[in-house]
């Protein structure tokens, strides 16, 4: 029985350590993905859109793939304000606002 409960104890302590072990680097691949949706969710895109959108944006040589989320985030917001034709101040406050969106 002291075995027995020796051998459970022992392999609780042995799979406790292989949890503290840390993750694996994400790929290239991942990164991208991770990007891509992210630059998505800022977009608020849904749907067919989003899928087309995930396709462009996960091609090699799509210009998106090699931006950081906040330079994409960035694109997305001065893409905004483009589309509300904003100029001056208006588009001072707009990107202020859009760019401290979660």
């Amino acid at each position: 029985m002291k075995g027995y409960i020796a051998a459970v104890v022992m392999a609780g302590v042995l799979a406790g350590g292989m949890s503290v072990a840390p993750a694996a680097e994400k790929t290239a691949q991942q990164q991208k993905m991770a990007q891509c949706n992210q630059h998505a969710s800022t977009q608020n895109l849904k749907g067919d859109a989003r899928k087309s959108f995930m396709s462009e944006c996960l091609k090699k040589e799509s210009k998106l793939s090699g931006m950081t989320p906040q330079q994409m985030k960035m694109k997305s917001c001065n893409g905004e304000a483009g589309d509300k034709k904003l100029s001056g101040d208006a588009r001072k406050t707009f990107m202020s606002s859009c760019l401290k969106k979660a």
